[in-house]
């Protein structure tokens, strides 16, 4: 059960990042781990996606503005569907892969740019997308800036994918390994339970639905599992933002540790869970 201490302190580590660096900095948050963020970050199930177009309403031509579209995860998604996509991605390093993974689509365009420096185009998108990337924005410029760049009747679409966590018995042996090495970072930050994620969510919902501005919000989750070899693994914590935010000799000491523990107690795969959402509201154009 998360407790309120728990809840502020999410909201703390949340906000932390986007309080402690400027824009600037921010924009390549993700850049020196691009490559492996786009190996090792689960996809979106397909099942959420076609729910996604679907609950949107889109049309076969639908235009959509994606919001830190990253390396292209989701974007190839509903490029695939024959959506044309104007997608902001901030770190020029993910940008550049996102050109080449989405160079089948003509059209896609990447433009590197935040949503906040990004010049409104007012009512022209049928939906705006994020695919875990909307909690980067500040709640004051996500929702007001999304309802005045979508049409009459338009869509936000938020998916996620929450940080893959092994089983309980690995956690706790991590335990040591973390207090050790890297007692900066919190446990719900380490491994997450599916609860605590939950929590997270609905922040960002309510951020959405008390603004008055959108309306029918709609929540699907799948708790989705799968297996990782120990590199695979610990290659997947590199692209996470507690351990981006580690010193590199510090972060080699972790994983060293967290390799001695898995080594002892896998036989060679890691079962993993995590959740991944859809979330879904349609603007409110009177």
């Amino acid at each position: 059960m998360m407790t309120d201490k728990d809840s502020a302190s999410v909201k703390v580590w949340c906000s932390g990042i986007k309080d402690a660096y400027t824009l600037e900095q921010r924009k390549h948050w993700y850049s020196d781990v691009a490559n492996v963020y786009d190996q090792a970050r689960p996809r979106y199930p397909k099942t959420l996606i076609h729910r996604a177009v679907k609950l949107a309403r889109l049309p076969a031509k639908a235009t959509i503005l994606e919001i830190g579209c990253g390396p292209g995860i989701a974007t190839v998604e509903f490029a695939e569907l024959g959506f044309s996509m104007v997608c902001l991605e901030p770190s020029p390093a993910a940008c550049k892969l996102a050109k080449s993974n989405c160079s089948a689509y003509p059209n896609v365009e990447i433009i590197n740019t935040t949503f906040e420096e990004w010049q409104l185009e007012p009512g022209r998108f049928n939906a705006i997308l994020a695919a875990t990337s909307m909690h980067w924005v500040a709640p004051e410029i996500r929702v007001q800036k999304s309802a005045e760049a979508l049409q009459n009747k338009g869509s936000i679409i938020m998916l996620w994918n929450t940080p893959p966590h092994p089983n309980d018995e690995i956690c706790h042996q991590f335990d040591e390994v973390y207090q050790t090495q890297a007692p900066s970072i919190p446990k719900f930050a380490r491994y997450g339970s599916i609860e605590t994620h939950q929590a997270n969510l609905k922040e960002i919902e309510q951020d959405f639905t008390n603004s008055g501005l959108f309306h029918n919000f709609l929540s699907e989750q799948l708790v989705c599992h799968t297996t990782h070899s120990i590199d695979e693994y610990l290659t997947l914590l590199s692209t996470i933002s507690p351990y981006i935010k580690l010193e590199s000799r510090q972060r080699m000491s972790l994983f060293s540790g967290l390799r001695d523990v898995l080594e002892r107690t896998c036989t060679g795969r890691i079962k993993t869970s995590y959740l991944s959402a859809l979330q879904i509201a349609q603007v409110n154009h009177w």
